[in-house]
């Protein structure tokens, strides 16, 4: 059974939190950052990049050291303020189109995660988990929360809705023209009965933050073993996590980009494609896939259809009738060569939130010879392989919401 807690968080005032709200790091090119960075003092960014004070790149425990100098100066400075008791914090997401998000920050249970209540369906990747885990250990908080999905729950439905009746803590919209909004559930009667239908829960579901997670429960053992009193009830036993229904998530498939055809021609190449797939020349018709095993390509100049032939559609596993699996198992370990699809440099990845043309714009530059797609993974698939035990490949899914860094933070 799940245990999800409130906690305290650290949040901006409301009156800075558009002004600290950032999206992760990794997504700005290197101008849109400095340019934020350069008229909002606020922004979160000066905290994760200390080394803009300097105009100088700093990496390892020096740059650990120095996210946490900034950040304790954004709470000298008032900018970030402590809740005075745990709460469970409510938020709400409108994007652009229109899809609404709505789900609960709360503390999610390391000895749940080891214990496969919280299941995952990713591999994660060791020196990234020690990296990160050293990393938390030194700044002492965490500001991006593990993405944990659960099956629809009608008390917990209710709860949301009716806090979300009240006037929103926090509500502001981004350059994206998404509006974020956050309610702090306070009242015990409310925290109660959040808990508890957490707890009739079987189990729950890392939807993004497999390597979040794994940090997170590196971190626990690390700090358990340093703690003689250890009582079990730190905070350190537990990590951050955004908490949304099944139904909510919003799910995208990532496309692949393959630099080269492996030495083969492209004649050479669609014989060997033949032999699995039904090929079908599109020619200047985009083409996208309407079912299961079926993929778009792009070679050339020109777009395919590929229906995987029915007498190879033999399944053991959930993860062997995955359209990613199948992408990797059929072509691009056998004919194209790529065996580690974490490492090759000879691929790369484009989320399905980009239309398949944009795949066509970076073949038609040259920079990539052909790319493939296909339909996203459903949540029934996701529980399945997860229920199974076993691991999808590397970039099978993009999955929203989205949070933005700085709103709430999970101090250790």
């Amino acid at each position: 059974m799940a245990k999800i807690i409130p906690f305290k968080a650290v949040r901006p005032t409301r009156d800075k939190v558009s002004l600290v709200a950032s999206r992760s790091y990794q997504s700005y090119s290197a101008d849109e950052r400095d340019s934020r960075m350069d008229y909002n003092p606020f922004s979160f960014l000066h905290i994760v990049n200390p080394g803009y004070k300097y105009q100088k790149e700093i990496a390892g425990e020096q740059r650990y050291k120095l996210v946490k100098n900034r950040y304790l100066e954004f709470k000298e400075d008032n900018v970030f303020v402590k809740d005075e008791k745990p709460c469970y914090y409510i938020y709400k997401i409108i994007d652009r189109n229109n899809q609404v998000f709505n789900g609960i920050i709360a503390a999610a249970s390391v000895e749940d995660y080891k214990n496969n209540c919280i299941k995952k369906h990713e591999d994660t990747i060791a020196s990234r988990e020690n990296t990160f885990k050293n990393y938390l250990k030194t700044v002492g908080f965490n500001t991006e929360p593990v993405l944990i999905t659960y099956p629809k729950n009608t008390t917990i439905e209710e709860v949301i809705s009716k806090n979300q009746k009240t006037r929103a803590e926090f509500e502001f919209t981004t350059t994206y023209r998404d509006t974020h909004y956050l309610w702090l559930v306070s009242k015990q009667e409310d925290i109660d009965v959040i808990k508890k239908a957490f707890s009739k829960i079987d189990g729950l579901y890392i939807a993004d933050g497999h390597h979040r997670s794994a940090s997170s429960t590196l971190l626990c053992d690390d700090l358990k073993k340093e703690n003689k009193n250890h009582t079990g009830q730190e905070s350190y036993n537990y990590f951050m996590s955004f908490l949304i229904a099944e139904e909510e998530l919003k799910i995208h498939e990532f496309n692949r980009l393959i630099k080269d055809l492996n030495g083969l021609s492209k004649e050479t190449f669609l014989i060997k494609l033949d032999e699995l797939f039904r090929i079908e020349n599109r020619g200047q018709m985009p083409y996208k896939p309407t079912k299961k095993h079926h993929f778009s390509m792009y070679l050339d100049g020109e777009f395919y259809s590929l229906y995987l032939r029915e007498m190879d559609a033999n399944f053991k596993t959930s993860l062997d009738s995955l359209d990613a699996q199948i992408l990797y198992k059929t072509i691009l370990n056998p004919i194209l060569g790529i065996k580690d699809l974490r490492k090759d440099t000879r691929i790369s990845y484009s989320s399905g939130k980009k239309d398949f043309i944009y795949s066509k714009s970076v073949v038609d530059t040259g920079e990539f010879k052909v790319a493939f797609g296909m339909l996203p993974a459903t949540i029934d698939q996701i529980k399945n392989i997860a229920d199974e035990g076993l691991t999808m490949p590397p970039k099978s899914t993009y999955i929203e919401p989205k949070l933005r860094s700085g709103v709430a933070i999970y101090e250790f």
